[in-house]
């Protein structure tokens, strides 16, 4: 599936969700409900996904991402007012040091959906730095 369509399904999914259950939940009751709707329209994905941070080849962090759909989009969920920049940049932030190129930041909270497509826009290939570190002699 081309990630705009996959965009296009997933934000659909969240505005059914919304538009049962509407505004005012904590965030892991819409993350369980988006869930099920995603599962109903046979969208892939995997939840709670522990992704590992590296630097230069080492792993230094692991961090939980809400959603990992097909393999190609990060899906975060909040729960506020409103989305503010901060929360964009950190999905930013996620998406380039996971080296993924599509994410999606989608909010709950707020009486109408709302929701942010963001990109990385450094996004490299895989395997820049060898797994192992070899030191120099």
């Amino acid at each position: 599936m081309e990630i705009n369509e996959l965009t296009h399904k997933v934000i659909g999914s969240a505005m059914e969700v919304h538009n049962t259950i509407g505004n005012g939940f904590q965030e892991i009751v819409y993350q369980r409900a988006l869930a099920v709707e995603m599962g109903l329209r046979g969208i892939m994905f995997e939840q709670e996904k522990d992704m590992y941070i590296h630097y230069k080849g080492e792993q230094v962090g692991c961090r939980r991402v809400d959603f990992f759909i097909a393999d190609c989009l990060m899906l975060e969920i909040k729960a506020l007012d409103k989305i503010e920049d901060v929360h964009k940049n950190q999905a930013i932030n996620y998406l380039e040091v996971y080296n993924i190129a599509d994410g999606l930041l989608i909010n709950f909270g707020s009486n109408s959906l709302e929701f942010k497509r963001v990109y990385n826009k450094k996004k490299v290939k895989p395997n820049n730095y060898p797994l192992n570190k070899i030191n120099p002699s």
